[in-house]
């Protein structure tokens, strides 16, 4: 079952590829970075990561094991990105997302309180400065405005 999932993200990974290299820009008139530099990078590295997981699970043969565990965790994933969504909403992209790592980090990667902390607060800053600072773009509004 693993190998037909591999093998199904695979597929998907590289008909997003497709649409973001025929579809979209690279850069725009003028010369700056268009609508198709971020997808294409993420195209990039969806299809080369998820080819290279596909072929380690062809090479160890790995039997699945879909014990209570990962169904717990599978769970917590999806509960975790419905509040991520209602969080988006309410308290825009940074500190949303700030939010939603600290709680995925804390559950899932349960004793490592100070690399969870760091990266809840490291990971949203880059892709802050990133988005809004490099390319620009804005990050998603909240429907509360906080005072800082």
């Amino acid at each position: 079952m693993r190998i037909v999932f591999l093998l199904v993200l695979l597929a998907g990974s590289i008909f997003y590829s497709y649409i973001a290299f025929s579809d979209l820009n690279f850069l725009t008139r003028t010369g700056r970075l268009g609508p198709g530099f971020f997808p294409r990078l993420v195209g990039i590295g969806l299809v080369f990561f998820s080819a290279w997981v596909l072929l380690e699970t062809l090479r160890a043969r790995v039997k699945d094991d879909m014990s209570a565990t990962v169904w717990r965790d599978v769970l917590i994933l999806i509960v975790l990105a419905v509040g991520y969504a209602v969080l988006l909403r309410l308290f825009g992209g940074f500190i949303a997302t700030v939010i939603y790592l600290g709680l995925a980090l804390t559950l899932l990667n349960q004793g490592r309180h100070v690399q969870n902390g760091i990266l809840s607060l490291v990971i949203p800053s880059c892709v802050y400065l990133l988005f809004d600072k490099a390319l620009n773009a804005n990050m998603p509004p909240a429907l509360f405005d906080l005072p800082f």
